[in-house]
């Protein structure tokens, strides 16, 4: 699957309709984010199941400003509409392989109860 590129009308639906997705948040100017990119082109062609997306943070600066992106490139993995990954820097790609690898055999079901269970001790500490 080609990567994708982010913006305001599709960023939501592309984050709630698909299990999987994984966003580079970038800009042009930036040599980091650049050279990253073949990197990050390549093992989107190795994974077909996961959705690769691209939000450029000039372009798309009110996405930016939703998750804080402070410096870039920023990787975000969301798996089942739940942040698992978001780390500043360029990845090797060996290392980026691994990660999505990685993220891909995360126990999601015991991620939601972990989630449940902070939500529930949150809610009992402000009551």
């Amino acid at each position: 699957m080609a990567v994708i590129e982010l913006n305001e009308e599709n960023f939501e639906s592309t984050i709630t309709e698909n299990d999987f997705v994984i966003v580079d948040f970038w800009a042009p100017w930036c040599g980091p984010c650049r050279s990253f990119a073949p990197t990050y082109e390549k093992v989107s062609e190795e994974f077909p199941d996961v959705v690769f997306a691209k939000v450029n943070t000039e372009d798309e600066q009110a996405i930016a400003a939703h998750f804080q992106i402070r410096s870039i490139p920023t990787l975000m993995i969301f798996r089942e509409k739940v942040i698992i990954y978001s780390e500043v820097g360029a990845l090797p790609e060996s290392s980026f392989r691994e990660l999505v690898t990685k993220a891909g055999e995360l126990d999601m079901a015991e991620v939601h109860r972990q989630i449940a269970e902070q939500q529930q001790q949150q809610g009992q500490s402000e009551g």
